[in-house]
């Protein structure tokens, strides 16, 4: 579902009761490492983690470019990780710590959960960390050169 909320704030206290202490522990845990230059902003109705405009606004559509996403969804919570997204090492990464007592439910870059225990938030903070800015704008350049 997505939120017509413009702010962090907004989006965060529009949340459903049973949804806001998940949705809470991910944000603290992706803010806590999250690499210097990125920022925080709702952009297509998430909670995004965004290159600014100022930084590199030379995007296809004119909107910031995104690392981490983070929603409520109408079945399920999604945390979308851009910084694995077409970045193999990345992917493995993720994909060979990701504890075998826990289902992984990924798409291409959104992993997907129903409750906060179905996350490790230990492995999503270091892939977090993993994306700097830097990084983010090389994977989008060469991207963009295909």
């Amino acid at each position: 579902m997505q939120s017509d909320a413009t702010t962090v704030e907004a989006y965060l206290a529009a949340l459903p009761d049973d949804r806001r202490p998940a949705i809470d522990a991910v944000r603290e845990v992706v803010v806590a490492n999250l690499p210097v230059g990125f920022e925080e902003v709702v952009q297509h109705g998430m909670v995004s983690y965004v290159v600014p405009l100022d930084r590199y606004p030379d995007t296809y559509n004119g909107l910031p470019l995104v690392m981490a996403s983070i929603a409520d969804q109408k079945r399920h919570m999604s945390l979308y990780l851009m910084g694995v997204y077409g970045d193999v090492g990345a992917e493995a990464f993720l994909r060979e710590r990701w504890p075998s007592d826990k289902t992984l439910d990924m798409g291409k870059s959104c992993v997907r959960f129903r409750r906060l225990d179905d996350l490790p938030l230990d492995l999503i903070g270091q892939v977090i960390a993993r994306t700097t800015v830097d990084d983010l704008i090389a994977a989008y350049e060469r991207s963009r050169a295909r």
